[in-house]
C-alpha cells in the first residue's frame, strides 16, 4: 500500500459555490458576524452567545490545529465572498487512514443552499484522494433528527449510538450517533453528491 501523507497540510479548498479557507484569526470578525445566532449552537457540545465566546472556540481550534488531532476551515460563499460558517477535519488519525469531518456550522441564511453539500463533497474528495483515508467519520447528538437525516442524505452509513458519550454545554450528558463512509463506498457517495450539487439543493 502506498503510504499517504502524515498530516493535514494548509490548503484551500473550492468550488462552483463555496471555497473553504483555513482558519486564522483574521476570519474572526466574519465568523462573529454570522455566528451569534442562538439556533446555531443548539445541539453544539458547547454553547457560543458572545464574540469573546467565539473567539474561544477559534483559539481552541487553532491549538487543535498546531498539535496536529484538527484541520479547521473557514466556510466561505464564493458568490458574495461572506464566510458564512466554518467546518473541520478532526481526530485525524493519517497512519490509520481516517479522519473526521464535524464541527460543521452554517449561519441560517446559507443552510438551504448548496453551501453544504458542495463543501462536504470538497472535503470528503480531499479525504479520499489526497489524504488517502478508508474511512471518514461523522457523530452527532443522537437526537439531532436534522442532523442525522442530513448524514443520511450525503451518502454516510449508520453505524452505533455511543450512550453516554459526552458531557455537554455543562454538563448535559450526550448520546452520539456515529456514521462513515469507506473508500469502497466513496465513488457512489461522490456520483450522488455531484447530482445533488446538480440540482442545487441540499
Amino acid at each position: 500500500m502506498t503510504q499517504g501523507p502524515s498530516r493535514v497540510e494548509p490548503i484551500v479548498l473550492e468550488g462552483d459555490h463555496v471555497r473553504l479557507e483555513p482558519m486564522t484569526l483574521e476570519h474572526l470578525p466574519g465568523l462573529v458576524t454570522v455566528g451569534l445566532e442562538p439556533a446555531i449552537w443548539t445541539w453544539m457540545p458547547f454553547v457560543v452567545r458572545t464574540p469573546d465566546d467565539l473567539r474561544g472556540l477559534v483559539d481552541a481550534a487553532l491549538r487543535a490545529r498546531d498539535a496536529g488531532t484538527e484541520f479547521p476551515f473557514v466556510t466561505v460563499e464564493r458568490a458574495s465572498g461572506l464566510v458564512v460558517g466554518s467546518t473541520r477535519y478532526l481526530a485525524i488519525a493519517l497512519e490509520h487512514a481516517r479522519l473526521e469531518i464535524g464541527w460543521t456550522w452554517i449561519a441560517p441564511a446559507w443552510q438551504h443552499s448548496a453551501v453544504n453539500t458542495e463543501a462536504k463533497l470538497l472535503m470528503l474528495t480531499h479525504a479520499f484522494e489526497a489524504l488517502g483515508c478508508r474511512r471518514v467519520e461523522f457523530k452527532t447528538d443522537a437526537q439531532n433528527e436534522a442532523s442525522r437525516a442530513a448524514l443520511l442524505g450525503i451518502g454516510a452509513t449508520f453505524e452505533v449510538v455511543f450512550r453516554k458519550h459526552m458531557l455537554v454545554r455543562g454538563g448535559e450528558r450526550r448520546d452520539s450517533a456515529w456514521y462513515s463512509i469507506t473508500d469502497d463506498e466513496w465513488p457512489d457517495v461522490k456520483a450522488h453528491l455531484r447530482a445533488r450539487l446538480g440540482r442545487d439543493q441540499i
